[in-house]
This record gives C-alpha cells, sequence and structure tokens, in this order.
C-alpha cells in the first residue's frame, strides 16, 4: 500500500523588516543680543569669573611689590592682562549672547586655542617670578598657576564641545523618527 506522499510545507513567512529609526537634529539659535545673567551659572562661566579674579590679585600682587618694575613682573602682568581682557571680553560676549548671534564664528576653537596658549604663557610667568623669591611674587606666580589650571580645565571643555558638535551657545534640538516598512501583501 502505498501512502500518500504529503506536500512540501509553505515556505515561512518573510519576516518583517526591523524598524529603522533615523534622526535629524536642529541648532536654534536666537540672534536677538540680550543681556542674560545664566550663564554665570554653567561651568565655563563660572571658571571665567574665577580666572578673571585670580588674574586681578596676580596684577595687583607685582604691582604692590617693591620690584613691580622688575622684568619678571612686567611679563607676568602682560600675561595676566591678557588672560584678563580675554576672558572678560569672551564673559561679556556670553552674557549679551554675541556669540549666538554670530554662530558661524568658531568661537569654540577661538577659546581653546586662547586658553591653550594662556596655560603655557601662565606656566613660563608663574615659574620665573615664583622663582624670583620676594613673597608678594611667590603670591602672585600661586595664583597664576591656579589661572593656569583653570585655562587648562576649560580648554578641555571645549575640546569635548567640539568633538560632541556642541554649539558654543544655542540649543540644539534633536528630533527622531521611527520608520516602519511594512512587507509586501501575501497572494
Amino acid at each position: 500500500m502505498a501512502y500518500p506522499s504529503r506536500p512540501p510545507p509553505a515556505p515561512p513567512a518573510p519576516a518583517a523588516p526591523p524598524a529603522q529609526t533615523m534622526g535629524s537634529s536642529n541648532t536654534v539659535f536666537n540672534t536677538e543680543t540680550r543681556f542674560d545673567l545664566s550663564y554665570i551659572k554653567t561651568p565655563p562661566g563660572v571658571i571665567k569669573i574665577v580666572v578673571i579674579v585670580f588674574n586681578l590679585i596676580g596684577f595687583i600682587c607685582i604691582q604692590s611689590s617693591a620690584f613691580w618694575s622688575n622684568g619678571r613682573g612686567v611679563y607676568f602682568n602682560i600675561v595676566a592682562h591678557l588672560g584678563l581682557w580675554f576672558s572678560a571680553i569672551l564673559l561679556a560676549c556670553y552674557l549679551f549672547h554675541v556669540v549666538e548671534r554670530y554662530h558661524n564664528i568658531k568661537w569654540l576653537k577661538i577659546e581653546m586655542i586662547g586658553y591653550i596658549v594662556l596655560v603655557f604663557l601662565y606656566l613660563i610667568a608663574s615659574t620665573i617670578v615664583v622663582a624670583f623669591g620676594a613673597a608678594a611674587y611667590s603670591a602672585a606666580g600661586f595664583f597664576g598657576y591656579l589661572a593656569m589650571v583653570l585655562y587648562g580645565i576649560d580648554a578641555f571643555l571645549k575640546y569635548k564641545q567640539l568633538k560632541a558638535g556642541e554649539p558654543a551657545q544655542g540649543h540644539k534640538v534633536v528630533a527622531k523618527q521611527t520608520h516602519v516598512v511594512t512587507p509586501p501583501a501575501l497572494p
């Protein structure tokens, strides 16, 4: 007796392709110049304020010394003034949202390079005034070293922001959309 052959099993239904997630990001800039104190509550804002204070204290220490006209003190004061003006102008630009208004300028790169230069200038300036041996020079060197460390930290923060593609000022809005591909209808 012959057994009827079984029909071959039906092929499995094609699996639905996985849902695809696609995203896009937009950066929103408010190009209106306005005064906003919220920046001084951020870590870069606090660093800028503290470093401005350290620059001023270092400058005052050198100027109050009997050796204020020594070449070492003059060099330290030049570095302190460079740091003071660079940081103060950038702080004002952030407080008045000039950075956001002119967002096409590479602000993060400018800040990072400026801070790296100031780190090396302060390393030299603080070392030569501490080596002089006067008490006021040693105090100025101490504040110079503190400013150097803070400039280095801020340069690192700017580097991280550059690598992450973040804007210097403004809001990055990320929108994700999920696209589902439906399989073709079965016959």
